[in-house]
């Protein structure tokens, strides 16, 4: 279990449609009844969640932390001294690299000025952190040549969609030669849907 490793304490607030807040998860609670239907439940407690222009884009409840152990223990395995973060969100992965002593730097790219405006002071207190208010795709072209990470973990994606492989596989390419490791949130559950979804579609010729 993630064990609320990456449980964030980003304080509440709002910027221009950008919304963190915290909400409460109850045992009993028909929604969390539905999450672990799916293998998605959430042990009761308070998590916040972010809103972005009237729609839930991320949360740190459980299932969310589980998505994100990948990085983290690659960044424990690794003995990281450097990460790259695209996305930041509520900061989840943020929070779990600066928890590692080993840790020296932390590069996170954002391309919503809101968001860095609301959260990141949350982590730019710590010095080990630079955000780069950036699209993803461009700033993979602009660092400087020999600019490397140990880790690299990228979590742009609103949703779980089999359509977000290719532009998955487009930044994983980006990344290829500067980390040792990098990956995408959500990728190796695309990867099995995907597989699956060719299985049947095979089936159905017979």
């Amino acid at each position: 279990m993630a064990d609320d490793l990456m449980l964030v304490d980003v304080p509440e607030g709002e910027l221009d449609g950008i919304r963190v807040e915290r909400f409460e998860v109850k045992r009993d609670d028909l929604a969390n009844f539905h999450l672990a239907r799916d293998g998605r439940s959430c042990r009761p407690g308070t998590y916040t969640k972010l809103i972005r222009d009237g729609h839930l884009w991320m949360s740190d409840t459980t299932a969310e932390q589980q998505d994100h152990m990948p990085a983290y223990r690659q960044m424990k395995i690794q003995v990281a001294r450097r990460v790259i973060i695209n996305g930041l969100g509520l900061g989840m992965i943020v929070k779990a690299a600066l928890s590692l002593e080993h840790v020296e730097h932390v590069d996170i790219v954002e391309i919503d000025p809101r968001v860095v405006a609301l959260v990141g002071p949350h982590y730019t207190r710590d010095p080990r952190v630079i955000i780069h208010t950036a699209d993803a795709y461009a700033q993979a072209k602009a660092w400087a040549p020999g600019t490397r990470w140990d880790v690299g973990w990228s979590d742009i994606w609103g949703t779980i969609s089999t359509d977000a492989l290719v532009s998955m596989t487009k930044l994983r390419r980006a990344y290829g030669g500067r980390c040792i490791w990098h990956d995408c949130w959500g990728r190796a559950q695309l990867l099995a849907i995907r597989e699956r979804d060719n299985r049947q579609r095979v089936g159905w010729r017979w």
